[in-house]
């Protein structure tokens, strides 16, 4: 034990590191410290004589197990450490099935298929078995056969896409093969079908230690059953049913919730001190997250002294928004002159970012995107461009080539392949290959129509465009609706949430187009050049790129700020609209509570008055959520308020130092 030192931890951490056996739930709440406790229970167990190769932690990420496994090292002897299990639910499970995949029917050198790999499969079963009338996408087939493995779906075969599955099913055994979402549930069914199995891996975990608990589905709650064994049962959960947050993918928080249903007579240990935050802004979070009807008590406090208060702001739009939060993020840094990494600004959906990223550039502050791409480098935002191009100059191939088959128009592969030889002999631009009757007598007569039908959509919108007064984005809005864009966008989205953040970002581009028409006369090829300069500057940047944080509140779970924004706090965004109908706002309160719990020193919760949508400035309410936080050390500041206050003679010495520095260039 003098590898490492106990006196570190707090009698609630301690307690949970001397449990010896039976159940134990830890109700970790957030920045309390639970990968240090949860490592020096290993550690303790180790030095207690305890067999290292029975130890089993599990967590969801390989990021967490290979920081488990460093601390680990850290504490205990090398071998030790190394005889320790650390690992992600994934590889546990396919390291099962490695060893007795034989009793499944399985070789134990089945292949693993990847993305790339389904969606080959996939498109050639729906060639199979589709009848000539019929369209089926295979992105949504794919994501219905992964939902259906993970929910244990009952599938009718009678049904095309009941047919694709069952056929699907049918070549991956045959090609003796797995997919991802295979691995978790044949795992589950190996163990709970032979008994020899189950007993031989229950023989090799003594110790089980689950993390993030919150974030488990009930096949994952299986596994855990099915490996643990002794009575009582030596498993001990870290989890915060206040943290929460994807039950849209499938997490159930009622595992923690009824962790006594599945573990009788559990200890139940609360880390409650927090080693992040300041007292204010855990008073916040604390206030906020009461109101929710069904959760395990917590109240986090730290033993910090001082801290600034949180404030909320009202701002009138998401314009002056972006703007006020980057001039606050200049003037915080100036002040306490700390690096721009230890600021973040946090949001709800991904299509926010634009404003933020348009107004950080103009600052020449750099910034860093988490968990997803630059805006203009979405998927969706390049298809909005590539419609653009064509509509200005059809002669470009390869932004014909990335929209004639997005959305499906049965205007195959092959179809395109001819065009593109006709073209090439003819010397002529693939649009005018798809429109030249030589061309079209070689096409089948089902073809030829659904070309006819794409160049004449086209040619009628690049003719409205080129009206005086002809509205962009509207047009393209209608060219999108009328062709099937956007249902075509929803069957490729995995999740409600990827379906919402890429509808709003196509939204968001559409209204970035309808304001640059506003300022500028340049139309929409002068839009397209600031769009390529936008993508040329984010080339530049590095995959290690520094700077301002921006990152969804989803993304932003795990980690911590010293200065953290929560920005777009409004309801309808948070709580977003859609979890009134779904019955899900108290996991929206949770992804809140998860944002105010990432900052470390100071927080600022900004909301828009109104807020642009649809191409116009729709009014905006408050979150309610807000109303929850109110108490001791929460400001509540209007933008007007601040602008029209006096300015300190330091601010305007430190507002010229950087326009000085902002004019002498980089």
């Amino acid at each position: 034990m003098s590898r490492f030192r106990l006196f570190d931890l707090n009698p609630e951490q301690l307690e949970a590191v001397y449990h010896e056996t039976g159940p134990m739930l830890i109700l970790a709440g957030a920045g309390t410290g639970k990968t240090r406790t949860i490592t020096a229970r290993i550690a303790w167990l180790v030095s207690q004589g305890e067999d290292p190769a029975k130890i089993l932690a599990v967590t969801f990420t390989n990021k967490a197990a290979r920081e488990m496994k460093e601390r680990i090292a850290g504490m205990v002897d090398a071998a030790d450490a190394k005889a320790v299990t650390a690992s992600t639910f994934h590889s546990l499970c396919l390291r099962i099935l490695r060893a007795d995949a034989e009793r499944l029917g399985y070789k134990a050198n089945f292949s693993i298929f990847d993305e790339s790999d389904q969606m080959g499969l996939i498109k050639k079963i729906i060639t199979r078995v589709s009848a000539k009338d019929e369209k089926l996408d295979p992105n949504f087939a794919k994501n219905f056969i992964s939902k259906a493995k993970n929910n244990a779906l009952p599938i009718d075969a009678d049904t095309l896409l009941g047919s694709v599955f069952h056929r699907y099913e049918q070549e991956l055994r045959a090609l003796n093969a797995m997919d991802f979402d295979d691995l978790l549930g044949k795992a589950v069914k190996l163990l709970d079908e032979h008994s020899e199995a189950r007993e031989k891996w229950r023989a090799r975990v003594k110790y089980l230690m689950v993390d993030e608990f919150q974030d488990t589905n009930k096949l994952q709650l299986d596994l855990v059953n099915l490996l643990v064994s002794g009575q009582p049962p030596n498993v001990c959960v870290v989890g915060d049913d206040d943290q929460s947050i994807y039950g849209w993918r499938g997490a159930e928080v009622s595992n923690i919730l009824e962790f006594e249903k599945h573990f009788p007579n559990p200890r139940i240990i609360r880390l409650e001190q927090n080693y992040r935050s300041t007292n204010a802004i855990l008073g916040a979070a604390n206030r906020l997250i009461k109101n929710n009807p069904r959760r395990r008590g917590k109240n986090l406090w730290s033993p910090k002294e001082g801290g600034e208060p949180v404030r909320v702001i009202a701002v009138p739009d998401d314009r002056k928004e972006a703007e006020f939060v980057v001039q606050e993020i200049g003037a915080q840094r100036d002040e306490a002159k700390v690096p721009w990494e230890h600021f973040a600004v946090i949001y709800r959906m991904n299509a926010q970012s634009r404003l933020l990223e348009e107004n950080l550039r103009k600052n020449k502050i750099p910034y860093r995107l988490v968990g997803g791409k630059s805006f203009f480098e979405r998927r969706e935002i390049k298809d909005l461009a590539a419609y653009m191009t064509i509509l200005l100059n059809p002669a470009d191939d390869p932004a014909l080539l990335r929209i004639i088959a997005t959305p499906p128009r049965g205007i195959g592969a092959t179809t395109v392949e001819l065009a593109l030889a006709f073209s090439i002999e003819k010397e002529v631009s693939l649009f005018e290959a798809l429109r030249h009757p030589e061309y079209l007598e070689t096409c089948s007569r089902k073809a030829a129509e659904a070309i006819r039908s794409f160049v004449d959509e086209m040619d009628a919108a690049r003719i409205r465009v080129g009206t005086p007064g002809g509205g962009a984005a509207q047009i393209l809005s209608s060219l999108l609706e009328g062709c099937g864009y956007m249902d075509d966008l929803k069957r490729s989205c995995k999740t409600p949430d990827e379906t919402l953040n890429r509808e709003e970002n196509v939204r968001e581009m559409l209204r970035a187009l309808g304001e640059y028409q506003k300022r500028s006369k340049d139309g929409l090829q002068g839009f397209l050049d600031e769009v390529s300069l936008d993508r040329e500057r984010e080339a530049d940047k590095a995959d290690t790129a520094t700077g301002v944080t921006l990152i969804t509140m989803h993304a932003a779970k795990g980690l911590e700020f010293p200065y953290v924004f929560l920005v777009g706090v409004e309801d309808g965004l948070l709580p977003h609209e859609r979890s009134k109908t779904e019955g899900t706002v108290d996991e929206e309160r949770r992804l809140f509570y998860v944002g105010i719990t990432r900052a470390m020193k100071t927080l600022v919760i900004t909301w828009c008055r109104g807020r642009m949508k649809f191409g116009s400035s729709m009014h905006c309410r408050p979150s309610p959520f807000l109303r929850e936080l109110q108490g001791d050390q929460v400001i509540e500041e209007s933008y007007e308020e601040i602008m029209s206050r006096p300015m300190e003679q330091e601010d305007v010495a430190a507002q010229f130092a950087r326009l000085r520095a902002q004019l002498a260039g980089p």
